[in-house]
This record gives C-alpha cells, sequence and structure tokens, in this order.
C-alpha cells in the first residue's frame, strides 16, 4: 500500500521506468534486505502484501482497502507460509508472484492509457531484456540466447519432476483416492485404510476424496489444505511441512 503518491507514468518509458523501480525495490526486500523483510513477514499477523515502489523502496503491508483497488494488488498473505517453507523456497514463492504483480502493473497502465500493439510488445520488450526476480533470487539469471534454447528441455524436467513427486506414495501432496480391487489383493490396502481413517488436525472432519490434504512431517498428522491455508501450488515448494501448531512449539523453544 503506496502512502506517498508518485507520479502516473503514461508513457512506454515511463512505465518502463517504474516497472523498473519497483522491482529494484522488491530484489532488495528478497536479497540486501532480506533479513528486515523476514521478521516484517509476521505470520500472526492478519494478509500482508509485499509491496515494490517506483523509487526503488519496498513495504510489507495491508492490502489497500478501497474496491476495487487503484493498481492491481500483489499477493496476499505471503507471511502465512513462510514458517511451514524452507526459508529460500519461501522467498523464490514471493518472487515468482511478485514478477506476476509487476507485470499485471505495467500493462494495466498500458492498458488505461491506451498502448496500442506495437507499444504494448516494445513495453515487453524492454522488460523482457530485464532478468525476473525469480532468476535473481535463485540465482539462476541466464543470457536470453540460452532460455530459448533451454525452454522446452527444463518444460519437460520440471514436469516429469512434478508427476514423480506426486505420485510418491506418502507423498504430502496427494488426493488420496479409494483403493481400487487390484491395490487391495497387493497388499496396499493396510496403508490406504490408514490414511482414509485420518481426521483433519485443525476441523476435526474425516477424510475426503474430492479434497487436497497435506501431512506434517513433524507430529504426522494430516490437514486440510483449505485449513492450514496451503494450497498444491505451493505444496510444490514445500520440502519439509510444519504445521501451525508445530511451527509454534518450535517458535517457543
Amino acid at each position: 500500500m503506496e502512502g506517498i503518491p508518485h507520479p502516473i507514468p503514461r508513457t512506454v518509458e515511463e512505465v518502463f521506468n517504474d516497472f523498473k523501480g519497483r522491482r529494484s525495490g522488491l530484489i532488495k526486500a528478497l536479497t540486501t534486505d532480506v533479513d528486515k523483510f523476514y521478521q516484517q513477514c509476521d505470520p500472526e499477523k492478519e494478509n500482508l502484501c509485499l509491496y515494490g515502489l517506483p523509487n526503488e523502496t519496498w513495504e510489507v503491508n495491508l492490502p489497500v482497502e478501497e474496491v476495487p483497488p487503484e493498481l492491481p494488488e500483489p499477493a496476499l498473505g505471503i507471511n502465512f507460509a513462510r514458517d511451514g517453507m524452507q526459508e529460500k523456497d519461501w522467498l523464490s514463492l514471493v518472487a515468482v508472484h511478485s514478477d506476476s504483480w509487476l507485470l499485471a502493473v505495467a500493462f494495466y497502465f498500458g492498458a488505461r492509457f491506451g498502448f496500442g500493439k506495437n507499444e504494448r510488445k516494445r513495453l515487453f520488450q524492454m522488460i523482457n531484456d530485464l532478468p525476473t526476480i525469480f532468476e535473481v533470487v535463485t540465482g539462476n539469471v541466464k543470457q536470453l540466447k540460452d532460455q530459448s534454447a533451454n525452454h522446452n528441455g527444463s518444460s519437460k524436467s520440471k514436469s516429469s519432476a512434478k508427476v514423480s513427486r506426486q505420485s510418491e506414495p506418502q507423498s504430502k501432496m496427494v488426493k488420496m483416492s479409494p483403493p481400487s480391487k487390484d491395490e487391495d489383493e497387493s497388499g496396499e490396502e493396510d496403508e490406504e485404510d490408514d490414511e482414509q481413517g485420518a481426521t483433519c488436525g485443525a476441523c476435526g472432519d474425516s477424510y475426503g476424496t474430492d479434497e487436497f490434504w497435506i501431512c506434517c512431517d513433524i507430529c504426522e498428522r494430516w490437514f486440510h489444505g483449505k485449513c492450514v491455508k496451503i494450497t498444491p501450488a505451493k505444496a510444490e515448494h514445500i520440502k519439509q511441512y510444519k504445521c501451525p501448531s508445530c511451527s509454534s512449539k518450535r517458535a517457543r523453544v
């Protein structure tokens, strides 16, 4: 939420300069100022957002109250996932959402001030010449030539990795389904029965085949994803999940 008014960009160059300023602020938050940023994202607080400002600064704040907002809003509730993920994975997730937000703001200005096809193309080309925040934060900055050559191969490897990870029998990102007759005969029935007999550690409801569940790696209790504010997309980045109860115990120690 921006407390200090900034000039509204109206040309392609002005929108790009606005983009660069906000981008620089976000990169500072996720790299050089990361300790300060981490402390401000307290999971005990309300939904928080990370804002990059045109003057190359950043702030963590509540979302604006006006509806619709003057500008597109960044990802909401980034603080809730902080203690449930490895720090580098959490920062990578925030970086991805920050990249998306920057594009949304830039092309919001383009739409508002009537950029034509050529202006939109030029703006995107200028933006595309810069590394993404995700690439900077993860250290995966690539030259543009390498990006186009490696795109297909990296996409396939990421896809196969996700599929194999989700197919692991004890994966914490599995939407569990009733065992088939073949599985009953192969000796996997007992494991499936244990999972299906589980109840959510947060709300107490029984297992449902049509809902996303996640298991705490510390206490090994199962939770509805919605009850602990974890989506399948977030779960993809979590190497060791700690439920809110186990996270708070560790904090007190």
